[in-house]
C-alpha cells in the first residue's frame, strides 16, 4: 500500500511552496551572476532554507540539492531517508542512493543526465557537510567538470529575510526572552545549572515553544571560564557570576541571546559586563543599510581598545542569522569584512569578553537591519541582572 505523505502527522513544509520557489529563483539569479551552470547545495541550513527538510539524515553522506537553470530542482538523498525528505520538503524530484560509496556515482549520473559534463559547477566548499573525499569522489566520476567555490552563494540570498521569515524570527525571540527571564528568576544560592536549564525547558514547552538545546551555554561561577559550556550539576554560590547563551527556535529559525547575572557581587565579571555593553552599543549604532560588516566590528573594537584592555576580546563582533543558528559561509562581522548590510538582514552580536583570570562574561543583542538602523528584537534588557 502506497504511503500518503500528507497523512503523516506533523510533517510538511512550514511555509507555502511559493516561498521556497521564490528562494530557489533568487539562488538561480545569483548563479547566473556567478556564471555557474549548476549548483550543489549541501549545507544543512541552506538545504532547509531552500526545501524545508532539516537534513537530519545527512550525517551519512551529502544530500545535495542540484539546481540547474531551466530544470526542476533535484534532491539526491540516501534511499533510507526518501520518505522523510518527501514528507518534509517541497521537492518532487528525488533520487536515492543506498551506500556511502554510491553517493558520488548517483550524483554524477544526475549531472550527466543534465548534460553538465565539462561545465562549471558550484560546490559549497567552505561549508559543513561536504568533505574533501566527497569532492574527490565526484571528480573521479566527472573528471572534466570545472569546480567553483559557491560557499557564499546561498548565504547571500538567505541573509535578507522576508516577512514570513521575520515572523518566525520574532516568534523564536519571544521564546528566547521567556528562557532568559526564567534563567534570571531561577537564580538562588545552591541551584544547579541543570536545574535552571530544566526549568527553562519546561517553561518554554508550556508556552508552546522550542529551545535550540545543543546550542545552549549555561554556566555558573568558575565554569564561566568555559566558552560554550553546557549545563551540569554545578551549583551557584553567593558572590558568583552566571551566564546564559540560549535561543528559541521556530521552523529552524533560531534567535540567540547572551545574558549575564551576578548573585551578590563579583567585581571582575561586573567590569567585563560594563565594557561589553559599551562595545555592543557602539557596534549597534553603526548598523544600517550600506554599512559594511567590517565597520560594525571596528566600532565595537575601538571601544575595547580605548579601554586599555584589548586582549579581553578574542573573537568577531557577530554573524548573520536565520536557519540553523549559524552556518559556515554566512556573513561574518569581523575585521576587514566588506559584506554590505541590507535592510531585512538579521544579525547576532555576542560581546563575550575574557578577564585576566579567565572569566568569560558579556552580553549580546539580536538585531534586524532596517532603513532606520538596527531594530533590537529582544525585549529583555542587556544590562547586568543582579540577585541580592
Amino acid at each position: 500500500m502506497a504511503t500518503t505523505f500528507s497523512a503523516i502527522p506533523l510533517t510538511g513544509i512550514p511555509f507555502p511552496k511559493s516561498e521556497y520557489e521564490r528562494r530557489q529563483n533568487k539562488v538561480l539569479e545569483a548563479m547566473a551572476r556567478a556564471e555557474l551552470d549548476a549548483l550543489l547545495v549541501t549545507a544543512h541550513g541552506h538545504l532547509q532554507y531552500l526545501t524545508g527538510y532539516n537534513g537530519r539524515g545527512g550525517y551519512f553522506a551529502p544530500f545535495p540539492l542540484i539546481l540547474v537553470p531551466g530544470r526542476t530542482p533535484t534532491y539526491v538523498v540516501r534511499e533510507y531517508e526518501v520518505a522523510a525528505v518527501r514528507a518534509d520538503s517541497c521537492i518532487d524530484e528525488i533520487v536515492g542512493y543506498t551506500h556511502q560509496y554510491d553517493f558520488a556515482k548517483v550524483c554524477a549520473d544526475v549531472l550527466k543526465r543534465y548534460g553538465l559534463q565539462g561545465r562549471r559547477i558550484g560546490l559549497e566548499l567552505g561549508c559543513w557537510n561536504l568533505a574533501p573525499a566527497d569532492v574527490s569522489a565526484l571528480q573521479v566520476q566527472l573528471p572534466d567538470i570545472k569546480v567553483a567555490d559557491a560557499t557564499r552563494l546561498v548565504a547571500s540570498v538567505a541573509a535578507v529575510k522576508t516577512e514570513l521569515e521575520l515572523k518566525a524570527m520574532r516568534d523564536a525571540m519571544a521564546m528566547t526572552d521567556l528562557a532568559v527571564r526564567t534563567f534570571q528568576r531561577s537564580l538562588r544560592e545552591g541551584v544547579t545549572e541543570t536545574e535552571v536549564f530544566l526549568t527553562i525547558e519546561a517553561e518554554v514547552k508550556k508556552a508552546g515553544g522550542e529551545i535550540r538545546t545543543p546550542s545552549t551555554t549555561l554556566v555558573f561561577g568558575e565554569r564561566t571560564r568555559l566558552p560554550h559550556g553546557g549545563p551540569t550539576r554545578h551549583p551557584i554560590r553567593n558572590n558568583e557570576p552566571a551566564m546564559v547563551e540560549i535561543g528559541g527556535a521556530k521552523y529552524g529559525y533560531a534567535a540567540g541571546l547572551v545574558r549575564g547575572a551576578v548573585l551578590g557581587r563579583h567585581p571582575e565579571t561586573e567590569s567585563l559586563h560594563d565594557l561589553s555593553v559599551e562595545a555592543l552599543e557602539a557596534a549597534i549604532a553603526v548598523i544600517k543599510p550600506g554599512a559594511t560588516a567590517g565597520e560594525v566590528d571596528a566600532a565595537g573594537r575601538k571601544v575595547i581598545e580605548r579601554s586599555g584592555r584589548p586582549k579581553v576580546s578574542r573573537h568577531r563582533a557577530g554573524y548573520q542569522t536565520g536557519i540553523n543558528w549559524t552556518e559556515r559561509g554566512n556573513i561574518s562581522l569581523e575585521p576587514g569584512a566588506d559584506d554590505i548590510l541590507e535592510s531585512g538582514m538579521t544579525l547576532h552580536l555576542p560581546y563575550n569578553l575574557f578577564g585576566e583570570s579567565g572569566y568569560l562574561f558579556g552580553t549580546s543583542e539580536h538585531v534586524l537591519v532596517t532603513e532606520r538602523g538596527a531594530e533590537i528584537l529582544s525585549r529583555t534588557p542587556h544590562t547586568l541582572y543582579r540577585v541580592q
